[in-house]
């Protein structure tokens, strides 16, 4: 997440725009391609995520708990081709 913060960080002082997404869960890897539902997820979160925003999965959110990185509730979302509702959460700067 801090790494996140600071790549979109950089992109603005060179004026990009960027936003992340963060999701973890088992991944397969298939000859040079990673596929499986972990990525999925990732890909929706930051489909949802503003300019300059990083946004986590409520499972980012559960592992990180005592970290001391300030969380804000985005609301709970259908991300597509996902089975059911994701409670979503930005990284506070």
């Amino acid at each position: 997440m801090r790494c996140a913060l600071e790549i979109v960080q950089q992109a603005h002082d060179m004026d990009l725009e960027l936003r992340a997404g963060l999701h973890t869960g088992e991944i397969e890897i298939r000859d040079d391609d990673v596929a499986v539902l972990a990525v999925t997820i990732g890909k929706r979160t930051c489909d949802l995520a503003g300019s300059r925003e990083v946004l986590v999965s409520e499972t980012v959110k559960g592992l990180i708990v005592g970290s001391g990185i300030p969380l804000s509730e985005r609301g709970t979302h259908v991300l597509k081709g996902v089975p059911d509702e994701w409670r979503l959460f930005a990284v506070e700067r």
